[in-house]
């Protein structure tokens, strides 16, 4: 199995109120699942081949909690990826190439959808992070408010033993919407993440 790892910046965007009880071994907010997520690779490798720069990003939905599987996904892909590193991202994320948290995520899907190919616009600007992946996906985060006063929470969920991050911010996904040929949906002003990770297999 050829050997990869990346390090990136991820947002992340669901149907979940803010925290997301997936986050706390609990059920999705409204029963079922549906979300996306983007990462901004700074530095990879696929064997020899460089992955830095590019981007990688999901829709997924499933009908009840993850872990009890029957999910759906579309993978996105960065254009500007050469035929060499679309066809590694899309073992990465597919899980054929093994290592946390794809491996573990492709066991809960039944449905691999065409990927998409389209450009990446992300912005890390902290909590008020953002990313367009051509006119099919959108993260916009911003800071979760106080409903009494306003005021901006400071939240972080450090999570020991999570596969997609340890800790990471929690923000309010002012806009978190898909649309593809296969899957659509938008759930603004719900849960929304940002953190830094390292994968690997």
């Amino acid at each position: 199995m050829t050997k990869w790892f990346f390090e990136a910046d991820y947002l992340q965007a669901c149907n979940c109120d803010y925290g997301c009880p997936c986050e706390f071994a609990a059920p999705p907010t409204p029963g079922y699942c549906e979300g996306i997520g983007v990462w901004r690779i700074e530095r990879g490798k696929y064997g020899d081949l460089s992955l830095d720069g590019l981007g990688l990003g999901f829709a997924a939905k499933w009908p009840g909690a993850i872990h009890e599987g029957n999910g759906s996904v579309c993978l996105l892909v960065d254009e500007r990826a050469s035929e060499q590193q679309r066809t590694a991202l899309l073992e990465i994320g597919s899980g054929k190439a093994g290592g946390s948290p794809f491996e573990i995520l492709a066991t809960t899907f039944t449905t691999l959808l065409e990927p998409e190919f389209v450009p990446f616009d992300v912005k890390i600007n902290g909590i008020e992070s953002s990313a367009r992946l051509g006119d099919q996906l959108k993260i916009s985060l911003e800071p979760i408010k106080n409903p009494v006063s306003g005021d901006v929470e400071t939240i972080t969920v450090t999570h020991g033993t999570g596969f997609i991050f340890k800790s990471a911010e929690c923000a309010s996904a002012r806009e978190g919407s898909v649309n593809t040929p296969a899957m659509s949906f938008s759930y603004p002003n719900k849960a929304g993440f940002i953190a830094r990770i390292r994968y690997g297999n």
